[in-house]
This record gives C-alpha cells, structure tokens and sequence, in this order.
C-alpha cells in the first residue's frame, strides 16, 4: 500500500533533504525511523530536494507499506526517534501511482529579512540594514512571473533536464513578528519583510538567486531593469548573490485533488 507523509524540518542541523553519505539528511533520518517502526526496509520519495539549512513546513513525501499500517501509532513511534529537528504530522493512504514529486502542481517558498538587530528571529531571517525600496524589489520581482528559462539563478553544475519554470506569484511583504505582536517587542512598520515565490518547479538554489538579485536592486546597487538583462543572459554569473538558506522555507505543495 501507498502511503503519503506530510513532516517539517528545521534545517540547520542537517545536510539537505536528500541522502547522502557519512552526513545526516532529512531523507535518510526519516527513512531509517520509519523503518525502524515498520521493522522493514522502507525507502521514501519526497516532493523535491532541499539544499543544506534550508527549512520545510509541510513537506511530503510517499512511500510503500507491504500491510495497512496503524497511522496514529506509527506517527508516534518515528517522532520518538527522529531528532528534535524533524517532526511527522501524518501519514495517510494514497492512490498506488501517486508520486510526491512529479504529482506536484506547484509549490510555494518564503524567504525572511530582518532590517534591524533582532535575537528572536535571527536563527530563521536574514539581517539585511541596507535601505530598501519594496515598491522597486516588487516591480522588478513582476519581471519573472510567467513561463521562462530560469538558467541564470541555477546553481551552476545541475543535472535539470530543462531550466524551463513557471513563476506564478513572486511577492515582498512586511510582516509582524509573533514576538513584537504578542509580546510588545519594539519595531517599527517595514523592519520584517517576506517574500513569496511560487512555481510549478524550482531550480537548485533558484530562490535565494533571485532573492539576492532583488535584494540589490531594492538597495540601489541595480535598478529594475536589470532583472530583464539577468534573464536574458541565461548566466548564473550574471545575476545577483546567492542569500543565506537559514530564512528559506519551502511552505507549500499542491497537488491537484485531494489524496
């Protein structure tokens, strides 16, 4: 029987999603604990890689049981044995040809800033005390939307088929922080920004390519126009610095109908 996970991760600890050798992975623990629990050699297959200290909220993966198995319990067990970093919301049955990957319709990252000094948000955001113009990161974040080859933000040496995406929604924010909006920490409006990215598929280290190009261009050092110029180039080298993966989260999957 097919089964669908749904888990999250904290990714500072770990070596990405996808198992590699000698180093702790979010495949390879979650694989080993449900195996554990299943007293079986179970092998999982997730809706896509992450790269090392990038984070997941809700990220689901698939694999095969050779019974029915007692979710609840299960669920139990492999939290007891996965790491604190790493939690499974559930498990439930799937169609036998559903794949967690190529199922996938779209899929949605935010990316965190911090403009000022902040201990409590820190260790998932990323201080950036450069003035930044938003209405120019969001005109120039405009300029990917829609179906293109995205080559110029691929982390060079991939192994894509194509560098072929479709960017959907590419949006700037301000956010409150829980902390400052519970608790009465001081901030002022403009001090927290997110930024949303979805696409029917993401390139190797694509996101916090673009980040950093918008990044620039909201500081001064481009202007707009040349987010166009980056995607015609199709050269990595030409496009802005890759931002750190600490305040990366993939925070969404969506598959066409309901599992």
């Amino acid at each position: 029987m097919r089964y669908k996970i749904s888990l999250s991760y904290d990714g500072a600890p770990f070596h990405g999603y996808q198992i590699q050798d000698g180093v702790p992975t979010v495949q390879g623990l979650v694989q080993d604990a449900l195996s554990k629990a299943l007293r079986s050699d179970i092998s999982i297959t997730g809706a896509g890689r992450t790269d090392s200290g990038v984070n997941a909220v809700g990220y689901i993966a698939n694999f095969d049981a050779a019974q029915p198995i007692d979710s609840r319990e299960i669920i139990c067990k492999i939290n007891a044995i996965l790491p604190q970093g790493i939690v499974v919301h559930d498990i439930v049955p799937a169609a036998e040809d559903f794949h967690s990957r190529f199922d996938a319709v779209q899929r949605t990252y935010r990316y965190f800033v911090n403009r000022t000094k902040d201990p409590f948000v820190e260790r998932f955001s990323y201080r950036f005390t450069y003035p930044l113009d938003v209405e120019k990161m969001n005109r120039a974040a405009g300029k990917i939307l829609g179906t293109r080859d995205f080559s110029c933000f691929e982390k060079t040496g991939g192994s894509n088929k194509t560098s072929i995406c479709t960017v959907k929604e590419a949006l700037w924010e301000t956010y409150t922080p829980f902390h400052a909006r519970e608790l009465g920490y001081p901030c002022k409006d403009g001090d927290y920004l997110v930024f949303t990215i979805s696409a029917d598929r993401f390139l190797r280290n694509m996101v916090r390519a673009v980040v950093g190009t918008l990044l620039d261009i909201g500081r001064g050092r481009r202007e707009e126009e040349w987010m166009e110029e980056v995607l015609l180039s199709k050269d990595r080298c030409s496009a802005g610095e890759s931002v750190p993966g600490n305040a990366l989260f993939l925070a969404g999957i969506t598959y066409p109908n309901p599992l």
